[in-house]
């Protein structure tokens, strides 16, 4: 790839009381990483400094104040540094709001150089929740501070592998709440993002199943009338428009029929509809070593007019530090984002 047709990627670096700063060491060790874009990497260059020595990586860091000042060399992580007062108060597995500042501003600096242009596409590590609360920034994950700093009032989650696509109605809000969400204006919404991202993603014709609600998608109202009034209108509205969408589908069926062949996409109507599948696809734990085998899963904000792609996992506090932590995700988030850029 030569540079003209190869991003500029500003990988954040998550919370540093995490395993962010592990797997971006890791994933910036490889070759692959270079060979599809140029990474830049959005944090503190004395906390990756410190990271290096706990984890004992090859790399030399490199703190710079502009993406101009980038050499993008192997064997460099290159840090976009944004100052800390008290590094070495933050401490592996501890929730801090020093850990949250320095998460929430990396994010924050990364849609900046999205958004002027001087990247040309964002991969997030995680960050904690409590942690950038603490820190006094009330939002309730990557995805709303996405929406928030890019002015956009249509978006969406979309969980991404090889195998599954799914993208969700709400996300971080109670069940409850849930539930009141599901209305036909927002189904439709969430119908049209899908279909734009998934050509986004290289498929030209996408094929998109619609969960239900309830149990049995309501079993003609016997178990509930949300899809009855919200799902089914959203849906055929949705056909009228030239849309290739099914639904609504019993949610325990839905995610099989995707993963063998039927659909592209899949509409879940609430966060752990489309989680707990998509992870028990993806995600494989291996109790003789006490760690995930496989962490495989992207998620990706869809409707922002920038490039944002993450992995689809926690800060994993209990693990932190141990040095065991798998970079698996946060290279497919990355191989997403150059997907993104080329579509």
């Amino acid at each position: 790839m030569t540079k003209k047709n190869k991003p500029i990627l500003a990988i954040t670096m998550g919370d540093p009381a995490g395993i962010g700063p592990e797997i971006a060491l890791k994933a910036f060790e490889g070759n692959d990483i270079h060979q599809q874009c140029f990474p830049l990497l959005v944090g503190n260059a004395a906390i990756m400094q410190k990271a290096v020595a706990d984890f004992g990586s090859p790399l030399t860091i490199r703190a710079i104040q502009s993406v101009k000042e980038a050499r993008f060399t192997p064997g460099t992580m290159e840090v976009l540094n944004l100052d800390v007062p008290n590094p070495e108060a933050i401490r592996h597995g501890e929730i801090s709001a020093e850990a949250g500042s320095i998460a929430f501003r990396s994010v924050v600096k990364a849609i900046e150089l999205a958004k002027s242009g001087e990247v040309d596409g964002t991969v997030t590590n995680p960050i904690h929740k409590k942690a950038i609360n603490e820190a006094g920034h009330h939002f309730s994950g990557h995805t709303e501070i996405y929406a928030e700093y890019t002015n956009t009032p249509k978006y969406a989650m979309l969980l991404a592998d090889d195998k599954l696509k799914v993208i969700h109605v709400s996300t971080h809000v109670s069940l409850r709440q849930a539930c009141d969400l599901a209305k036909k204006d927002r189904i439709l919404d969430v119908i049209q993002i899908m279909d734009a991202g998934l050509k986004k993603l290289g498929i030209s014709q996408p094929r998109i199943g619609v969960a239900g609600l309830n149990p049995h998608a309501g079993d003609e109202g016997l178990f509930g009338d949300e899809e009855i009034k919200e799902i089914i209108p959203a849906v055929e509205e949705a056909r009228t428009r030239g849309f290739n969408v099914a639904g609504p589908v019993p949610p325990d069926t839905l995610y099989a029929l995707a993963v063998g062949g039927k659909f592209d996409g899949c509409v879940a109507m609430y966060h752990d509809q489309g989680h707990i599948p998509f992870k028990l696809s993806g995600f494989v734990w291996d109790e003789e070593t006490g760690k995930m085998k496989s962490v495989k899963g992207v998620n990706i904000t869809l409707g922002l007019p920038i490039i944002r792609t993450s992995v689809d996992h926690g800060t994993a506090f209990e693990i932190s530090g141990k040095g065991i932590a798998s970079e698996e995700a946060l290279l497919y988030a990355i191989g997403f984002a150059v997907k993104l850029y080329k579509n």
